[in-house]
């Protein structure tokens, strides 16, 4: 059996709980500031969030973030009634197409290696998925909370494949999705997938494990003669772990001599493609006409002449190098935040993070040790950075972040502003000569916000990292830097910054975009993040120019 929870329908473009849950924040933000929505309309953008979340945070009625009861509490606050959920469910699933992942489980239901689906979603992204392979709707039983009954005798009469709804479908009346709605979970329901767990294995996928009547279910199914007698399986995807409750029932699982465990993957449809690769006895047909029916990407050569042309310039630099090693040490130590407190403590120049596996850094071997060396060192080794580490956002890439904005700080003469999902770099002396060019694109490059004293910008770039055609690049965002920013400000930094740019149309963001890569590249020197020769440095070297994009002939 498999469980599917909204991660997996993430691919087909359907958002997740935490999606969701920033919707609904927003949504409250709104309605009870009764500001225009268009102030908060970027929810990516972190000073909007830090905005959103202080007044959430300020009405302390609202659950912490990630609380488990978070996504339903918040959901009935800014859709009180049923039927505003039920419109708002389907306004955010209609439409959806099934990704590769749910192609797959449709090929493995039909090869017989897998009978029953349970989902929590309110998509109909398995049943679209089953239409295709089985080339026919008739074949798939779908049970929602409408009919319960059908569940027992799902399971009773043996009707595979089959897929039931836990939180109902989103054409159902019932949508289970507030928290008196999860507490009441259908008993049949429940009932039914304790007694299944009794004769089968699960994999469960996309699935946080925040509900309540879910686990208990899950956690009932433990005390059966032989639960999961084919193991139970949680597809874990991210650096977090994943709620104590999970790990709790893992554990239990284990006690028993359940086999699986927790197993880390990427995403659902990388998960389902290597699983369907090792499975033998499959028809691959649907999933060769699936691939054949979606875009091919290619790398194709630089535009040269007009006939290239049109093109959409990207504003991706390629790292062609990057650290390959890092320090590695354990130690008792906290967080992140007690790691950045010994190293401003220490008063040395490296780079640090924490991770689960201990301390990772570059520096020299000295500093390390004199930052971290009063919470006592147990191990001091290398650790190496593989490239699998790099495709999400992981310590890993998060350290080599910090590292590749250092070093175009000390290369390229920037001040840097840390924020948890980019970087903001801006000329550290606008007078020097360098910044020439800059200064006849966009005239002044530093200055004091009208009004605000206390607020001062300067012209700079927002800089992170991200993973594309099986590569990493430098994401650069030409953009204004503020500094002195609070939240009474906060909306006059938003309306002056877009004032100083919204004229900024392709000619004048295309040389933008052009003077940062070019000077940024180091002329393809390497750029060096601490220049520290007893130890371990940060390393990297940049592409000449950015990735763009055509149309292929």
């Amino acid at each position: 059996m498999w469980f599917l929870g909204a991660g997996s329908s993430a691919a087909a473009g359907i958002p997740t709980a935490s999606d969701m849950v920033w919707e609904f924040k927003q949504q409250l933000y709104v309605s009870q500031r009764r500001v225009a929505p268009a102030m908060v309309a970027d929810l990516t953008n972190p000073a909007v969030r830090s905005a959103i979340q202080g007044f959430i945070d300020a009405q302390e009625r609202y659950p912490q973030p990630n609380a488990p009861d978070e996504y339903a509490t918040l959901f009935e606050a800014a859709y009180p009634s049923e039927a505003d959920r039920r419109t708002y469910i389907a306004g955010k699933v209609t439409g959806a197409k099934p990704s590769y992942g749910h192609i797959v489980l449709a090929v493995l239901m039909k090869a017989g290696h897998t009978r029953l689906v349970w989902s929590t979603n309110f998509d109909a992204l398995v049943a679209d998925a089953c239409a295709k392979v089985y080339d026919g709707t008739g074949y798939l039983t779908t049970v929602a909370l409408d009919a319960p009954a059908l569940g027992r005798e799902v399971l009773t009469e043996g009707r595979w494949p089959a897929e039931i709804k836990l939180h109902g479908d989103f054409r159902s009346r019932q949508l289970k999705n507030t928290n008196d709605e999860l507490r009441q979970q259908d008993a049949s329901l429940r009932e039914s997938l304790e007694q299944a767990c009794g004769r089968a294995g699960l994999v469960v996928s996309g699935y946080s494990g925040r509900d309540d009547s879910i686990m208990d279910a899950l956690e009932a199914a433990m005390a059966q003669p032989t639960p999961f007698p084919g193991g139970l399986f949680w597809l874990h995807h991210g650096e977090n772990p994943p709620l104590p409750r999970v790990v709790r029932l893992l554990e239990k699982a284990s006690a028993k001599g359940v086999d699986g465990g927790l197993v880390a993957i990427e995403n659902f449809d990388e998960a389902l493609r290597d699983l369907v690769r090792l499975t033998p006895s499959v028809d691959m047909k649907a999933l060769d006409e699936f691939g054949k029916a979606r875009p091919v990407w290619s790398s194709v050569p630089k535009p040269a002449g007009r006939a290239d042309f049109p093109v959409i310039r990207l504003n991706a630099i390629e790292l062609e190098r990057t650290p390959t090693v890092c320090r590695r040490l354990t130690c008792k130590i906290g967080g992140y935040a007690e790691v950045s407190a010994a190293i401003k403590t220490a008063g040395v120049p490296i780079i640090a993070t924490r991770a689960r596996g201990g301390v990772l850094g570059f520096g020299t071997d000295a500093d390390m040790r004199a930052a971290f060396g009063a919470y006592g060192i147990e191990d001091f080794d290398l650790h190496a950075i593989e490239v699998r580490r790099l495709r999400y956002d992981s310590h890993e890439r998060g350290l080599l972040r910090e590292a590749i904005s250092a070093a175009l700080a000390r290369t390229h003469g920037l001040s840097i502003q840390r924020r948890r999902s980019a970087d903001l770099l801006a000329p550290a002396n606008p007078a020097d000569v360098r910044w020439k060019p800059l200064k006849e694109l966009v005239g002044t490059l530093q200055g004091v916000v009208p009004g605000h004293p206390e607020m001062t910008w300067s012209e700079g770039f927002g800089a992170r990292l991200d993973w594309a055609n099986d590569r990493l690049w430098l994401l650069i965002e030409p953009r204004t830097v503020l500094l002195g920013v609070t939240e009474a400000s906060r909306a006059a930094a938003t309306d002056f910054s877009r004032e100083r740019t919204v004229k900024r149309y392709n000619r004048v963001l295309n040389d933008l975009v052009s003077f940062w890569s070019g000077l940024l590249s180091n002329a393809g020197e390497e750029l060096r993040a601490l220049d520290a020769n007893a130890g371990v440095d940060a390393v990297f070297r940049l592409g000449s120019d950015t990735a763009f994009s055509r149309r292929a002939r």
